[in-house]
C-alpha cells in the first residue's frame, strides 16, 4: 500500500511539472491526496476524469479538481481554477434568463441576410413537408404564412408530397354539432371548429375526396363541402329533386379539372350528380330497368371509388351497385354475403374491394375482413381480429360502425358495457387500439356516432 501511494504521489509531481511547463499554476494538493482516473469506453478518444481522493476519509471531496486529458495528447490539459467550487445547479430564473439569451441569439442569426434571401420555392418545399398537425397554428405565425396556403407555388409543392395515412373526421354521440379529427400517425385527437356549418341542424359526414369532406343534414335537404383543416367551406345549391327518404352518397375528385363530383342515389332509383366546376346538380334520369328496385342500400355503408366508378353496397339481393361517372353506366352485382354476417360495409384498397363486418355465432363475435374475387365474384376471408381481442366481445351484443374505407379503417365497437375504437391497416394487416376521444372540456370518453376518412390536404378548396 505504501509503495502504491508513493507511485501516485510521483505521478502527481509529474503532472504538476507538466502544468507548470504550460504556464498554469499548480494547485496546492495536500500530501494525503491521490489522483483517481476512469477512462471512457471509446477507442478513438479516451477522456480521463481526475479527482483528488482523501486517503484518510476514503471519500470523494466535493471540492475536487477536474482535469480532462486526451489520450496520447498530454499537451491538451484543462484544469479548474484553484479554489473554484464545482458547478452547481442554477436557479430557475437564471436558467430561463439563459434560454432567453439563447433565443435572442438565435433570432439574431435568423435575421442574417442569408435567411432573408432564402429561395422562395425551397421555402415552400420545406413547409409543404411539415407534419399536418403543425398547420393548426400555421396561420398565426405571420401574414406571409397565412397567405401561403392559397399560393400556386405552395400548391404545386403539396401535390408532390406523397399522401400519408388518412385522417378521420368523426361526430361524437353527445356533440353532433361539432367534429373531432383523429390523426393515426401521432395517435392524437384534434377538435377543429367549422363556423360555417349550421349549428341548429345535425350535419353528418357522408363522403370525402381530395382532402374535402361532404356533409348532409339529417333531414336530407342540404349538402355542404368543407376542408376541415383550412375551414374552406361551401354550401351546395338546392337539389332539383326532393327526396325525403335516406340516400347514399359518393364523391370523386377530377385530377384534371381540380374539381369534384358528388352523386346521391335514393332507394327508388332517383339520383343526381353535382359538378363543382358548374356549381349545379344534373339529373340523368332514373336507374335502368335491369337494376332491381328498391335498391335497399346499406345506408350505414359509405360508397367506395375505384378510378371513376362508385360502388354502393345493397341488400335483397346481397351484392353491389356501381355507377361509372364517365360513361354514366349503372351495373348490379349479385354477391352472397358470408354466413352469420352483420354490421358489414365495404372498403377499398389499391383498386380492390374489401368487406368488413361482424361474424357472430352462438355467443362468439369477431371482426373479419374479406376481399372480392373478380373471377368468381365471391368474398374470400383474408384476415380477422386477434382472438385475444375478440374474447372481450364474448356473450355481448356488439354493434360495429366502420368510419373509413381508404386503406385504413376505423372501427367503432360498442355495447352496453363497452366502447372501443380500433384501426385496421389493409396494407400491413395491423390492428391498433385507438385512444378514447375526450372533448377539450370533457372528462369522459365520447361515443363515436359516425365519420368519414379523408386525406388531409392544405390546398383543397371547397
Amino acid at each position: 500500500m505504501t509503495e502504491r501511494v508513493g507511485m501516485l504521489r510521483q505521478l502527481i509531481g509529474e503532472l504538476q511539472e507538466v502544468i507548470e511547463l504550460y504556464g498554469s499554476p499548480p494547485p496546492t494538493v495536500p500530501s494525503n491526496y491521490f489522483i483517481q482516473f476512469q477512462a471512457q469506453p471509446t477507442r478513438q478518444q479516451h477522456n480521463l476524469r481526475w479527482c483528488f481522493l482523501n486517503l484518510e476519509g476514503n471519500s470523494l471531496e466535493d471540492s475536487c479538481y477536474n482535469v480532462i486529458m486526451t489520450a496520447n495528447k498530454s499537451e491538451n490539459l484543462k484544469m479548474l481554477e484553484p479554489g473554484k467550487p464545482p458547478p452547481t445547479k442554477k436557479a430557475r430564473t437564471k436558467r430561463n434568463r439563459g434560454k432567453a439569451t439563447a433565443a435572442t441569439t438565435s433570432t439574431e442569426n435568423m435575421d442574417h441576410p442569408i435567411w432573408k434571401e432564402f429561395p422562395e420555392d425551397l421555402f415552400d418545399s420545406v413547409i409543404a413537408r411539415l407534419p399536418i398537425a403543425t398547420f393548426f397554428r400555421f396561420r398565426s405565425v405571420c401574414q406571409k404564412w397565412n397567405s401561403l396556403l392559397t399560393s400556386q407555388s405552395f400548391s404545386n409543392q403539396c401535390d408532390q408530397v406523397k399522401q400519408t395515412q388518412p385522417w378521420f373526421y368523426t361526430i361524437t354521440h353527445e356533440n353532433v354539432s361539432t367534429g373531432a379529427m383523429y390523426d393515426p400517425s401521432s395517435q392524437k385527437w384534434h377538435h377543429p371548429t367549422v363556423p360555417s356549418l349550421p349549428t341548429k341542424l345535425i350535419v353528418l359526414p357522408v363522403a370525402s375526396s381530395g382532402g374535402l369532406v361532404c356533409f348532409l343534414d339529417i333531414g336530407h335537404r342540404s349538402f355542404y363541402v368543407c376542408n376541415p383543416l383550412t375551414r374552406s367551406f361551401k354550401e351546395l345549391p338546392p337539389r332539383s329533386v326532393k327526396v325525403w327518404s335516406r340516400v347514399a352518397v359518393g364523391m370523386i375528385l377530377d385530377q384534371e379539372s381540380r374539381g369534384y363530383k358528388i352523386l346521391w342515389v335514393g332507394s327508388e332509383g332517383e339520383y343526381e350528380i353535382y359538378d363543382s366546376k358548374k356549381n349545379s346538380w344534373a339529373r340523368s334520369g332514373p336507374t335502368p330497368p335491369n337494376i332491381k328496385l328498391p335498391l335497399a342500400l346499406n345506408f350505414r355503408s359509405q360508397a367506395v371509388s375505384v378510378d371513376k366508378t362508385l360502388y354502393f353496397m345493397r341488400s335483397d339481393p346481397d351484392g353491389l351497385v356501381s355507377y361509372d361517372m364517365v360513361s354514366g353506366t349503372w351495373t348490379q352485382f349479385v354477391i352472397p354475403n358470408p354466413a352469420f354476417l352483420s354490421d358489414h360495409t365495404i372498403a377499398e384498397y389499391e383498386g380492390r374491394i374489401m368487406l368488413v363486418g361482424l361474424l357472430t355465432k352462438n355467443a362468439a363475435t369477431c371482426v373479419c375482413i374479406w376481399e372480392l374475387q373478380k373471377m368468381t365474384l365471391l368474398w374470400k376471408e383474408v384476415d380477422r381480429m386477434p382472438n385475444i381481442w375478440c374474447l372481450e366481445f364474448y356473450g355481448k351484443h356488439v354493434r360495429m360502425t366502420c368510419l373509413g374505407n381508404k386503406g385504413l379503417l376505423m372501427l367503432s365497437l360498442r355495447s352496453r358495457q363497452m366502447n372501443r375504437l380500433v384501426t385496421y391497416d389493409l396494407c400491413s394487416r395491423e390492428w391498433v387500439k385507438v385512444p378514447g376521444c375526450i372533448l377539450p372540456r370533457g372528462r369522459k370518453r365520447q361515443w363515436i356516432a359516425c365519420g368519414a376518412a379523408f386525406y388531409p390536404c392544405l390546398t383543397a378548396l371547397a
